[in-house]
């Protein structure tokens, strides 16, 4: 057990394939080691064993919270999901805004740990300290919002004041390799198909419901000058200060113009750098502003709502009206978010601004990760130019199901199709929603289209072009989870110079900074607080609230030390399964013989080799290996080992 401020120090286990729930302590040095949240949460998949097949019952899914959610802690409203990953193989951890973390914690719990396969659909209530399974069958089959109603009536909760609700849609429920676990008002845990593992366990929904109770800190004094300090830098950031900074006043949306601007921004999957060089090389009318934050902000703003203890309120409700192949639709969605809006937008060879808020809403609904699934269209998109996709049906049917074998035509910008197709991936309805459903890579294999893909380790990348921010480059490439800008967010300093600005298309130093922002992010999602504090507070301000939390006394090293620990226990558990050097890989037309960048990024490539061999060296790693050697320095003391040696460079073998 543990007695760390911050913690519950109660874990449940819960068995559905029985219905069996056991409730469990949690190992002090485990705590001290992981953090929690996100390294407690890869230590019990770990421990699980990392040869499960991610859609057996074995597969752990772990619903965990940190010492500092719920706390007083700015921004510390954030629960993650660990589990290993139908889409990518790896460990995967996927984080999600809102209140259910904080109402996890309040509701007497540290963590929800899932296994086994319920016989029928079930969702689960958590209220003062127990968890009660209840029969979802009448819950399967429908989109997430509606399932979110049906069960606020139905547990006799006030959503929004004292209930959470985490749940999937239908493309959890059809699996989904990049199903999502939507929570209350459209936050997600989207990436590494969360929800495809819920799916496949028969668990609809989480229900978290309590009042405010949170944690007191071990030491009160210690946290507050903490605290404080963390607030003072947060006030004074122009990125986070409330109601002036750039996230403050346009949410994630800030950053489409800037990066159409630095020619950063993958349009039309790739092919070009910004849209403004799309439109002047193939005189098509598209252009990046019409979805960016500041024209959301005047246009179709409704609502500025916040998680838990944050002051930031960078979500950005919206509310549109549209037509749709005919039809009046009317849309109120939370999520206009940049990586959203990139991947179904211009990434797809559009800039429908209206249209784009109505994918959001859809994807929610059913339930599919927005950059996952506007990635996927613009693959299928290049595809069906190049007559790979001769026998899927685009229009609902199959070619056969027409009467005709001619080639099947998804256009560029088609956001008509675009909207329905979202519905025939999530519930697998035709023979292409059956295909995208799969992701990137199995389409590539199936397909011959590995060079359509722009995914990493089966995951696609978000709205950095790495010909332009070359950190981003070696940041998806060593991505424990699969292509992802958050796990080492080096656009902080590649765009907006925190902790200091370095030149986004300079590649030498960058395998060493992004290692850096990778230890720096395991922690704060360890303890689990969002991201974006980071663009105001270090490890001064987290370690004095840890410590103030706690009760501990880590020094700054000591916590970095954590991150690193909770990196290569990640990065140790893909090596078990097969994982190594020549999986830290980039699409091919990011790198030298591809597509060169274009406008400000003319003639711009990724150097991934030369920032591999920095990052390798910095890591103490052996061709994206975790030598032995590495593992004793850092105390992980699970497995066999890799069985290689920073002396010798053997590496191990394996299929991905």
């Amino acid at each position: 057990m543990t007695e760390l401020g911050g913690f519950q120090d109660r874990v449940a286990r819960i068995d559905l394939s029985d219905g069996e729930v056991a409730y469990e302590s949690i190992d002090d040095e485990d705590a001290k080691k992981y953090i929690g949240a996100r390294g407690l949460g890869v230590k019990y998949v770990f421990d699980q064993g990392p040869d499960v097949d991610p859609l057996e019952p074995d597969n752990l899914l772990a619903f965990m919270n940190g010492p500092l959610s719920g706390t007083q802690v700015t921004m510390s409203g954030r629960i993650a999901v660990c589990t290993k990953s139908p889409l990518t193989g790896t460990v995967t951890d996927s984080h999600q805004g809102g209140w259910s973390g904080a109402r996890l914690k309040w509701s007497g719990f540290d963590g929800l740990l899932f296994e086994g396969q319920a016989d029928e659909p079930v969702y689960a209530v958590v209220e003062d300290g127990e968890v009660e399974l209840r029969d979802a069958s009448h819950l399967w089959g429908t989109g997430f919002h509606e399932t979110r109603d049906t069960i606020e009536a139905e547990v006799e909760g006030s959503y929004g004041k004292n209930l959470s609700i985490m749940g999937i849609g239908p493309g959890g429920e059809n699996e989904v390799k990049f199903a999502s676990i939507m929570n209350e008002d459209d936050r997600a845990s989207g990436r590494g198909g969360t929800g495809c593992v819920m799916g496949s366990k028969n668990l609809k929904a989480v229900v978290v419901k309590s009042n405010t109770k949170m944690p007191k800190p071990a030491d009160k004094e210690t946290f507050m000058e903490g605290h404080q300090q963390a607030m003072q830098a947060i006030q004074e950031s122009e990125v986070t200060a409330p109601n002036e900074g750039g996230l403050s006043m346009y949410g994630t949306n800030v950053l489409m113009n800037i990066g159409e601007e630095m020619d950063g921004l993958p349009t039309k999957n790739g092919r070009y750098t910004s849209t403004e060089s799309m439109r002047e090389a193939e005189g098509v009318d598209i252009d990046a502003e019409r979805v960016s934050g500041e024209n959301v902000r005047e246009n179709i703003l409704v609502d500025e709502p916040t998680c838990h203890s944050c002051p930031v309120a960078c979500k950005k409700e919206v509310e549109v009206t549209a037509m749709h192949k005919g039809e009046e639709m009317n849309v109120r969605t939370e999520s206009y978010e940049y990586e959203s809006a990139y991947a179904l937008g211009p990434n797809s060879g559009h800039t429908d601004r209206d249209a784009i808020a109505l994918m959001i809403d859809r994807c929610n609904d059913m339930g599919v990760d927005t950059i996952d699934t506007g990635n996927m269209m613009a693959m299928a998109m290049e595809m069906s130019e190049e007559g790979k996709l001769e026998a899927e049906g685009v229009d609902g049917q199959s070619p056969s199901a027409r009467g005709t074998e001619s080639h099947a035509e998804l256009d560029w910008g088609d956001h008509e199709t675009m909207i329905d197709l979202i519905e025939r991936i999530a519930h697998r309805e035709d023979d292409l929603g059956d295909l995208l459903a799969e992701g990137p890579r199995r389409v590539a294999e199936r397909k011959d289209a590995a060079e359509n893909s722009l995914a990493v380790k089966g995951q696609t990348i978000a709205a950095y072009d790495p010909r332009c921010m070359k950190g981003m480059g070696i940041g998806y490439a060593t991505s424990n989870r699969g292509a992802c800008h958050l796990r080492g967010y080096t656009p902080a300093a590649e765009i907006l110079g925190i902790p200091e600005k370095v030149d986004p298309y300079e590649y030498e130093g960058k395998g060493e900074l992004t290692a850096q922002f990778q230890d720096l992010h395991a922690i704060s999602d360890s303890f689990d607080i969002c991201k974006f504090n980071a663009f105001a507070e270090g490890i001064e301000e987290y370690v004095t609230q840890y410590n103030g939390m706690t009760g501990r006394d880590v020094t700054e090293e000591e916590l970095l030390e954590a991150g690193e620990r909770v990196y290569n226990l990640e990065r140790y558990y893909n090596n078990v399964n097969g994982f190594d050097g020549a999986d830290d890989s980039l699409p091919a037309r990011f790198l030298e013989d591809g597509i060169r960048g274009q406008g400000a990024s003319e003639g711009e490539y990724c150097e991934l080799e030369e920032m591999k061999a920095e990052y390798y060296d910095y890591r103490g790693w052996v061709d994206g290996v975790v030598p032995d050697e590495k593992l004793d320095e850092l105390g992980i003391d699970v497995g066999p080992g890799t069985g290689v040696s920073g002396e010798s460079g053997a590496a191990i073998s394996g299929d991905d």
